[in-house]
This record gives structure tokens, C-alpha cells and sequence, in this order.
């Protein structure tokens, strides 16, 4: 399979790059050069023209691509980047897109601060924040074009990366409740890739991806179910409170 990678040298986007080397050909872009052994390109996702040139003779794209301040190009990369490359993977035939973006685009303050069980299927309620709500817009964006079109898009979502091991003055002091290490999370876009898109209930899925916390609050049951996504990384160090004798 032939990848083109958006955003591929922000916080994520490198270690999608490691979990898909051996598994895919790469083509990594982001809005600078890359110091990258696969074929790499310089793309602003604001720009149809140059998006569409990356995805040329492409099989999947996989948006990592994130601007969390400033109004305009928040709106520019979230929202507008996210249709112009959703509009480049159908205009190219593509049958798969990932999508990637923060937990709150579907699970906001309102749920957070007081829920305990939440799945991906609860109504959308990202919020008053810029990040937020140009991402549950660019969220929007895909629902419409995989009801439009005979496209599946699987949006990927995060909120806290963490190490593997925490330092150790960091050790049983807590996480956030919705965290998963790097690796892991470049796993979770590896699965997305190979999944059988017919196993999937509908063109449109979102998955929360986090490993297995003792917090209650959020649950990846859904990508374990479909997607096989077993964390190896259950970060105990962080949570887990030392004992004192």
C-alpha cells in the first residue's frame, strides 16, 4: 500500500512514519522540508493544488496534520486542510482515509468533567475551543463525504502521549484519563490501514485510542473490537501509587 502521511513531522505524524515503515511505501509531507529516507514533499494542506499533487498514484492518505492557535490557520489546517485532503483521496479513487484529532472533537468539557463510561458514540459535543471546534468541524467534513461518497474514513482520536516509563520523581502521581504512548498510537494508525473495511459497521468510524486506565472515564473498547488494538504500553508506573513501608 502506497501511504502519503500529512503533518508527517509534528508530534505524531514520526511515529506513524516508524510503525508503517516495512508495512507500506511512504510519502511523508508536512508545511517544511523533512529530514526523511522515504520520498518526502513540502505541502501546505490549506492548498487543493498541492495536497492533490501529494496524493498523486497514492492508496491511502493519513492526516496527522494539527494547528491548535491562531484563528485563521487553525481554520486553515484543521477544517479547510482536512476537506482539501478528504477531497484529494476521492477525486484519486481512494477507498481509505485516516483521520486523526483530540478526543474532545467528539467528547467535550461537558461529558469530561462529569461522565464516566464514554464511548465514541455519544453525541458530538466538542465545545467553545478553537482546537476543538476546527477539528469536530474537519470531523463534520469526512462524515459528509463518506455519506457522499464511496469512501471509508476512520478517524483516529488522542488527547495525552506519554513515554513508555514515566521519570521517576513522576512515578504514582497520575495521568490524564485519556492517554496512550507514542508507539501506540502509531500502531493504532497501522491497524486502521490494514483493517477489512468490510468489517466496518458504516463508512464513517471514529475510535477513541487509549490504553487500558484504571479511571473509568473513556473506553477503547470499539478499537479493540474492530480495529484489534491491544496497547502493549499500560503506563502502571504513572498511575499506580507506591507503597510506603
Amino acid at each position: 500500500m502506497k501511504v502519503l502521511i500529512l503533518g508527517g513531522d509534528g508530534m505524531l505524524g514520526p511515529w506513524v512514519v516508524e510503525a508503517l515503515e516495512g508495512h507500506c511505501d511512504l510519502r511523508v509531507t508536512d508545511v517544511s522540508a523533512i529530514d526523511t529516507p522515504h520520498e518526502s514533499m513540502v505541502v501546505d494542506v490549506a492548498d487543493f493544488d498541492q495536497v492533490m499533487a501529494a496524493a498523486e498514484g497514492m492508496d491511502a492518505i493519513v492526516n496527522c496534520s494539527v494547528l491548535r492557535s491562531d484563528g485563521k490557520i487553525a481554520f486553515d489546517v484543521n477544517t479547510l486542510g482536512t476537506y482539501n485532503a478528504v477531497r484529494a483521496a476521492v477525486e484519486h479513487g481512494m477507498s481509505r482515509f485516516i483521520n486523526t484529532g483530540p478526543h474532545f472533537t467528539v467528547a467535550g468539557s461537558v461529558y469530561y468533567d462529569f461522565d464516566y463510561g464514554i464511548s465514541e458514540e455519544v453525541p458530538a459535543h466538542p465545545g467553545t475551543g478553537l482546537y476543538a471546534l476546527t477539528k469536530a468541524t474537519g470531523q463534520e467534513v469526512c462524515r459528509l463525504f463518506s455519506e457522499n461518497h464511496p469512501i471509508h474514513i476512520l478517524c483516529l482520536l488522542f488527547l495525552n502521549f506519554k513515554p513508555p516509563a514515566p521519570e521517576p520523581e513522576a512515578e504514582g502521581l497520575d495521568l490524564n484519563s485519556f492517554s496512550v504512548t507514542f508507539r501506540d498510537a502509531g500502531e493504532a494508525v497501522r491497524l486502521a490501514l490494514e483493517v477489512d473495511l468490510a468489517t466496518l459497521p458504516s463508512r464513517n468510524e471514529v475510535f477513541f485510542i487509549t490504553t487500558d486506565l484504571p479511571h473509568g472515564k473513556f473506553s477503547n473498547t470499539k478499537a479493540q473490537r474492530l480495529l484489534g488494538f491491544e496497547p502493549r504500553d499500560k503506563l502502571e508506573k504513572y498511575w499506580r501509587r507506591k507503597r510506603a513501608f
